[in-house]
């Protein structure tokens, strides 16, 4: 796998010399666009806006419009040349707790490995932060944007989460009036969600539609007919009790279910 950035985390008189690694991937099936007449591709191509000429990557630089039609033209050099060394590590600025910082804060993710020389240090980090059960707060340069990031320990490694600044956090634009729930539908709710407490396990969850969507496409390429999809009956709230109460009887018969077939396993193996 590709480094997709490399740098050093910072903090006090201690250096990490680290690989930076895209800690996802893109699995969603996309679509091209075509021309409804004839089915072609649509391409894009780029443009100059004076002379009309298609353009190649290696014609095009960056520039800054400071006026109206009127540019001034950066450099990836220039860029670069006035990064400090500062700016080109992870400074760590302080240490938080998990729960104290909103997930609409993080961006993207990525897993971090230690440079030779750096796992020491790493580890020593990651386990002070295992440990006290804290992430760590930092900012570097990625790109021409000064960039937060949270540094966060977990039992295999370190990962890093580019973060937004408050100023990027849109404020909720719908508010709504809180009514208040009663002592009994409190109680309910509490144990209708503690009956499917259950630990995180990202391997149970798929992402089903893109199945679907695979399963037309492979059938308009057989000549198949597309058949439509069942429709489940969709739940309409009426009383909240009644719903609660509802949906605690269906945990409660399913669980029923599955624990006559576990006693009886248990009894022939017994035998």
């Amino acid at each position: 796998m590709a480094v997709a950035h490399r740098s050093v985390i910072s903090f006090g008189l201690v250096t990490i010399p680290i690989s930076m690694y895209t800690a996802t991937q893109d699995n969603d099936i996309h679509f091209n666009q075509l021309h409804k007449e004839d089915q072609s591709r649509v391409r894009y191509k780029k443009t100059c806006a004076h002379c009309g000429r298609e353009l190649k990557s290696e014609d095009i630089i960056k520039g800054y419009e400071y006026d109206k039609d009127r540019y001034v033209v950066v450099t990836d050099e220039e860029l670069e040349k006035i990064k400090t060394e500062k700016d080109k590590s992870i400074q760590i600025l302080h240490f938080a707790q998990l729960n104290q910082i909103s997930p609409v804060y993080y961006d993207k993710t990525y897993q971090a490995v230690p440079e030779p020389g750096g796992e020491k240090a790493f580890e020593l980090l990651r386990t002070a932060l295992m440990n006290e059960q804290k992430i760590a707060i930092g900012k570097t340069v990625l790109g021409t944007k000064d960039t937060l990031m949270a540094i966060i320990p977990r039992e295999n490694g370190i990962l890093i989460s580019t973060m937004f600044y408050q100023d990027d956090i849109k404020e909720l634009q719908k508010s709504y009036k809180i009514p208040e729930p009663s002592e009994q539908e409190l109680k309910l709710a509490q144990i209708l969600i503690n009956s499917i407490d259950t630990p995180f396990d990202p391997s149970q969850y798929k992402d089903e539609y893109q199945e679907k969507l695979r399963k037309l496409i492979e059938a308009k390429i057989a000549g198949r007919e597309v058949v439509a999809a069942s429709q489940e009956p969709v739940g309409n709230v009426i009383n909240l009790m009644d719903a609660l109460k509802a949906s605690l009887e269906m945990q409660n018969q399913g669980k029923a279910k599955k624990e006559p077939a576990t006693k009886g396993a248990g009894k022939k193996k017994g035998a």
